[in-house]
């Protein structure tokens, strides 16, 4: 590979810089899943400073948890407006340092709806960081290495779930301390704060200041420079060349000015129409996949099961998250964007049919102890995360700058996202009163049937089925 097709060594850092953003997104999403056991305690138990746990039932929990969804949901739908007032490197900026000031928030809370705010401003920081980082890369990218970078979005969330999940296994233990569990919290807001300061030193998206024509020429070769490895200005190459569109297009200007996000949702232009669709389509199947719903109570799923290892197959769950987003890296372009999403969402669909019959029979014989269905169980889980991490979680956002015009992208980039954001949010706060209604009731409810636990992943199997039948006939690659 050539030096016109890869990054610099600053290159490379830009990127980790950015990839920071879907990072915390990540780290925010399971944060509470570990924590729960040492949150929630009784009434009793609740001192006034610093409390070492707060008054949550599964309904209380499940609104603190979906809160940083519906801060998300505010941040994206503002995400356009500000990458366009602000540029990419000032919208990088608002992101992170709501992320530190909702985490600091967070890790000195004395209350429940002190803790909910906390999440609810880093939902806002997240909504708009995850609307910037792919856009941001994929502007920044070489075009051989687009949709390689473009992964990296997927692989800075899960490497965020995977280190809460770490520390919370260690900080709600017993022997780590009553008030310990706040330093899980506290990491997120050292990370963001750095990444604030940090950002001084990072560039603006070239594609970006071509678009609003802030010394196009000379400025965005020069970033170019930078970020591609042509340290010698005077070195001819195709990159430099201002007009090439096989490595970085020139946005066109006038009536293909950038669009905003209200002019795309009420007078859609013909050739947005389609995009706008299938990538709506593929954001709310991601979400209705359950993968969240995973991630945010996938200890609380597994302890009817598994008591005693319920956290620990949580963890291993968000391992197999992280290495199962290797492959896409390699196979994307191999096998095609859609047919890598098909194999993903086929392995999906059988894995929550499969792990639904199996937490049926899991939790009915619990009461005996652990059987072959609480190993079937703890295997399709993982099996589900992994046809997961395969296509279904990187893909929806690598194709969001690849198929629409650039000039619409951002507010692709918005729309779909807060839709996102939504249908994480109705997930998350649905999640366990979905699960109670379909097995009669909480556990410890005497309607309560622990064999029909399962019986909720049918439920994302079949919208996944409907939702993504859609993508596979409108998209045409």
């Amino acid at each position: 590979m050539s030096s016109a097709e890869s990054l610099s060594l600053y290159g490379w850092l830009v990127v980790t810089w950015i990839t920071a953003i879907p990072f915390g997104y990540g780290y925010h999403i399971s944060v509470l899943n570990q924590l729960h056991s040492v949150l929630a305690c009784k009434p009793s138990l609740v001192s006034n400073h610093l409390p070492t746990c707060f008054e949550l039932n599964d309904f209380t929990f499940s609104v603190v948890t979906s809160v940083f969804n519906l801060g998300g949901l505010l941040g994206s739908a503002q995400a356009n407006v500000i990458m366009e007032k602000f540029g990419r490197r000032g919208t990088a900026r608002i992101s992170a340092a709501l992320t530190a000031l909702g985490s600091a928030i967070m890790s000195f809370s004395g209350s429940v709806a002190i803790l909910g705010l906390g999440r609810f401003l880093t939902g806002i920081g997240s909504g708009i960081g995850i609307c910037l980082a792919p856009l941001y890369i994929a502007e920044i990218a070489p075009k051989s290495m687009a949709s390689t970078l473009g992964v990296l979005t997927q692989l800075g969330i899960v490497l965020g779930i995977f280190l809460t999940q770490l520390l919370g296994v260690y900080f709600s233990s017993p022997d780590a301390g009553p008030n310990a569990w706040r330093f899980v919290l506290f990491f997120s807001f050292a990370v963001a704060l750095l990444q604030v300061f940090v950002t001084g030193f990072m560039v603006e998206s070239p594609r970006y200041l071509r678009s609003k024509s802030l010394r196009a020429g000379e400025e965005a070769r020069t970033i170019e420079r930078r970020l591609w490895g042509h340290g010698d200005d005077s070195a001819a190459s195709p990159l430099l060349e201002p007009h090439d569109p096989e490595a970085h297009p020139t946005v066109p200007h006038g009536n293909f000015s950038a669009l905003t996000a209200s002019q795309v949702l009420f007078k859609t232009p013909a050739d947005v129409r389609i995009p706008l669709f299938i990538v709506c389509c593929a954001m709310i199947g991601q979400q209705f996949s359950g993968i969240n719903a995973v991630l945010y109570y996938s200890t609380d799923i597994l302890s009817q099961a598994l008591p005693e290892l319920g956290k620990y197959v949580s963890l291993g769950i968000t391992i197999v998250n992280v290495i199962m987003t290797f492959p896409p890296i390699f196979l994307i372009e191999k096998l095609g964007r859609k047919s890598l999403l098909f194999i993903s969402v086929v392995g999906a669909i059988i894995s929550l049919t499969i792990l639904g019959v199996a937490l049926n029979f899991a939790g009915a014989a619990a009461s005996t102890g652990p059987t072959a269905w609480t190993t079937v169980s703890s295997v399709f889980i993982v099996f589900f995360v992994m046809s997961f991490a395969t296509g279904l979680g990187p893909v929806p956002f690598v194709m969001i700058s690849e198929v629409a015009p650039f000039y619409a992208v951002s507010a692709l980039s918005t729309i779909s996202l807060t839709l996102n954001w939504l249908s994480n949010f109705s997930v998350s706060l649905l999640f366990l009163p979905l699960r109670n209604a379909l097995s009669g009731g909480a556990p410890g409810d005497p309607h309560h049937d622990p064999g029909k636990i399962g019986r909720v992943f049918w439920v994302f199997a079949v919208i996944l089925t409907c939702v993504m039948s859609v993508v596979w006939r409108k998209w045409r690659v």
